[in-house]
């Protein structure tokens, strides 16, 4: 969701902003609406052969889990080249092969899009370059472990992890498996 073009910034945080604005409620009165702003999140389900690389992770003040490769856009970077930053410093791959999948906005009050990019082909070009609060352990796992993986309640990233639940269900993960490495 984005900020209302009336709001006004109230906090200013390291990730997050908070906006205010006066809302006119439907019996006339106005009450106050507020929601946070924060710099977008990249995620990339990468490929290498016939395997998918995830990432053991931890980072201070929060348990280690499973996540895709991903972090956070810098001010006025495009998604794609983030996704290109993200992976060469997480894994030390490049791909001449990555699109976005989709595009999740997961909260209403937060001003926030996760952006999830398919990486075909990656290939190591240099060692990882993580940021002083990573801890990242590379993984290859075949897809049918990958949807283990994501589909347990250590896997950080929840939005693709419903997604593919719902293919588990609907029986479209075949279809998924050849998005990921046709």
């Amino acid at each position: 969701m984005k900020i209302q073009k009336h709001a006004k910034k109230v906090f200013t945080g390291v990730i997050f902003d908070v906006y205010q604005w006066e809302q006119e409620m439907y019996d006339g009165s106005t009450a106050t609406f507020e929601r946070l702003k924060r710099p977008d999140t990249i995620q990339i389900i990468c490929t290498e052969g016939n395997k998918i690389i995830i990432a053991e992770e931890e980072q201070p003040g929060k348990p280690r889990g499973n996540t895709l490769i991903g972090g956070r856009q810098e001010q006025e970077e495009e998604p794609i080249i983030c996704a290109k930053r993200e992976l060469l410093e997480e894994t030390g791959m490049v791909s001449d092969d990555i699109e976005l999948f989709k595009t999740y906005e997961p909260y209403n009050k937060i001003d926030w899009k996760v952006h999830v990019f398919i990486a075909k082909n990656c290939k190591k070009i240099a060692e990882q370059n993580l940021d002083p609060g990573e801890k990242i352990t590379v993984k290859k796992v075949s897809f049918d472990k990958f949807v283990d993986i994501v589909c347990t309640e250590d896997f950080w990233c929840k939005e693709i992890k419903i997604d593919i639940l719902k293919m588990r269900l609907d029986g479209t993960l075949d279809e998924f498996k050849k998005k990921i490495f046709g």
